[in-house]
């Protein structure tokens, strides 16, 4: 589905922010902005960050973003990187109040998935990058959001500590694509998926022996996926174009 409507895409990670604009079928009508994640980062700098960012991007008449955490109509329930002032945070009105557009956010490897799967049958997203990201589609339909990030693969440690990005730098590539691979395995074994997509900063550093018959993605499916949030309205509720008055951001 396409419309004549241009999308303000979003990207929140743990080591860049990015945004472009995408024409009513997805595709960048400009090359992506992208600016350091400042830290902290609160949502008060966060908005202000993105505003600065966007200044040389086209007009858009909404905005999609993927946040790295867990998020339900909007709202963020969890911030495993950036701290509690984003918890029960309504980012998706925070936005629509910023900038005087609708506004709908999920999970970043949600967005990245959008733009990968093929809406055929079980995929699997992951994404890899500062902690890992999961997305769940069966025949294109996203499934409910399941925190594997926090999932406990060893004793008192975590997916996110264990294929994330200081697991990279502590242990090298080597090492932590094998992890990659194992963690493949214990998906593969946990969920029998039909397909699995691999994106995220850090996918690149993954050989084909490790990801096996996985497909690799472009982190720019993390932006272009975001057009698929308007497809369905009935899909994320209408949130957005009603949203919740968005609080006061907590300062650092």
């Amino acid at each position: 589905m396409s419309d004549k409507k241009h999308t303000l895409a979003i990207d929140i990670g743990g080591t860049g922010l990015k945004a472009s604009v995408l024409d009513g079928t997805g595709k960048m009508l400009v090359d992506r902005v992208r600016v350091a994640t400042p830290y902290p980062l609160t949502p008060e700098i966060f908005l202000n960050t993105i505003a600065e960012m966007i200044k040389p991007l086209p007009p858009f008449d909404r905005i999609s973003a993927g946040y790295p955490g867990f998020v339900r109509d909007g709202v963020i329930i969890t911030s495993p990187h950036f701290g509690d002032s984003w918890i029960d945070f309504p980012l998706a009105g925070a936005l629509a109040e910023k900038f005087g557009k609708p506004a709908r956010v999920i999970n970043d490897a949600e967005v990245q998935g959008f733009g990968a799967m093929q809406g055929k049958g079980l995929e699997l997203v992951i994404t890899l990058g500062t902690g890992l990201g999961t997305a769940l589609f069966r025949d294109g339909k996203l499934m409910p959001h399941m925190e594997f990030a926090h999932f406990p693969v060893r004793t008192k440690m975590e997916f996110n500590d264990y294929v994330g990005n200081a697991a990279l730098k502590k242990i090298g590539p080597k090492k932590w694509g094998h992890r990659v691979h194992k963690t493949i395995k214990l998906f593969r074994d946990l969920m029998h998926y039909e397909h699995l997509y691999i994106g995220g900063g850090n996918a690149a550093k993954l050989t084909p022996e490790l990801v096996g018959d996985a497909k690799l993605v472009s982190n720019e499916m993390g932006l272009t996926g975001g057009i698929r949030l308007w497809d369905d309205e009935s899909t994320f509720g209408g949130t957005a174009e009603k949203p919740k008055p968005a609080r006061r951001a907590k300062k650092a």
